[in-house]
């Protein structure tokens, strides 16, 4: 844990910057900003208006801080009409000693359930509000099992390529994208190259679409048989 640095963004809130990695985990431009912007904007956002959905069910990989399942959490209480379950992956969970110095909760107003996403029980399905069903998985993609076509939207927030490359390969991506439903939302602050081709190769329509400030471009890609 001495590895990890709190920092403060441009936008007043928090992130960590892994020594190890020599890597943040969000942008040094806006922490919530760019959480915002590439999850909730760019994924949820979109897939609400284009879909239309009465469930959601989100699976993210990479819940680190919580901060992205906490922004959700706020969605889903300004859409009560709509029933979310998020299901999230985490290999390195950081300890009470780091997450609960974040300042996310106060910037967000919403201690109580910053502190439920990060204290419940692994593996287990735990309600967080009315209309917010959460479970997480203390694993690593390369080892959880995936049900196909189980998930309309997925959060893709490893860290990047270059320090995770083992979760940017296509193998890990083919796992990820099959778990998806049909006209399912895959999307992540990434924008390389190679993502785009290899998407584009697991039949995914890409999207190469504006990025948060700081980052020029982002990608959203959706799993459909309409070319």
């Amino acid at each position: 844990m001495s590895s990890l640095k709190i920092i403060t963004t441009s936008d007043g809130s928090h992130s960590l910057f892994n020594e190890e990695l020599n890597e943040t985990y969000h942008s040094v431009h806006g922490a919530i900003q760019e959480s915002n912007h590439v999850f909730i904007q760019s994924g949820l956002h979109y897939f609400i208006e284009e879909f239309k959905p009465k469930n959601i069910s989100i699976l993210e990989i990479g819940f680190g801080t919580g901060l992205n399942a906490l922004l959700t959490i706020k969605e889903a209480q300004q859409l009560p009409s709509l029933n979310f379950r998020y299901t999230t992956l985490e290999a390195f969970p950081l300890g009470e000693e780091v997450w609960s110095k974040l300042n996310y909760a106060d910037e967000l107003n919403l201690k109580d359930e910053f502190n439920a996403l990060h204290r419940v029980s692994w593996k287990e399905e735990h309600a967080i509000g009315s209309n917010f069903q959460f479970q997480k998985q203390h694993i690593k993609l390369q080892d959880v099992f995936l049900k196909p076509f189980s998930f309309d939207i997925i959060f893709f927030d490893a860290f990047a390529p270059n320090k995770q490359p083992e979760l940017w390969e296509i193998d890990a991506l083919r796992k990820v994208t099959e778990a998806l439903n049909t006209d399912g939302v895959f999307v992540t602050y990434c924008a390389k190259g190679q993502l785009k081709r290899d998407l584009k190769s697991l039949g995914l329509v890409v999207q190469t679409i504006s990025g948060p400030p700081g980052k020029k471009e982002m990608v959203r890609a959706v799993k459909s048989f309409l070319k």
